[in-house]
């Protein structure tokens, strides 16, 4: 069997982008059993109310739902357990150094695999408040209105 190459898309956390205002991201391997792979290989997972925890020298993921494998048997693994993140020491230093400040907290962005191996895109993030978010809504909306405008000039020229 060939070898997987480049990166495949398992879950993404849309409403992580919307709620938070993302400062950094890193890209961290996770601890998993195999009917977890076998789970995630059929593209099934959230990580709507997914977080990271920082327990001294480790990253846990918390609250990300991988539903149990179909064929598995007594040993399939549980849905919502905690998984350990694989990261470098000086990420998880920076990482909690980071998230002791006020209103910054650690979530996950994107699950995926690479060549092969599963991983999540975690992000330092801090809370938006409300009129951030309408802000944000409001520019996307000028943006793409902007856009509009410019094609429609386009095409009139081209006719």
């Amino acid at each position: 069997m060939a070898k997987e190459k480049g990166r495949k898309l398992i879950a993404q956390n849309k409403k992580a982008r919307h709620d938070y205002l993302v400062i950094d991201t890193y890209e961290a391997g996770l601890v998993l059993t195999g009917t977890e792979v076998k789970s995630l290989r059929q593209g099934r997972a959230s990580l709507v109310d997914g977080f990271v925890q920082l327990d001294g020298n480790e990253a846990w993921l918390h609250n990300v739902h991988v539903p149990e494998y179909s064929q598995g048997t007594w040993t399939n693994h549980s849905a919502r357990r905690k998984r350990k993140l694989l990261l470098h020491r000086e990420e998880i230093d920076k990482l909690e150094s980071k998230s002791q400040e006020t209103g910054h907290t650690i979530v996950p962005l994107a699950l995926y695999f690479k060549d092969g191996r599963a991983k999540v895109e975690i992000a330092l993030a801090k809370g938006k408040k409300e009129y951030d978010k309408r802000q944000t809504l409001r520019e996307k909306q000028d943006r793409r209105e902007t856009e509009r405008a410019i094609s429609a000039v386009r095409r009139k020229q081209r006719a």
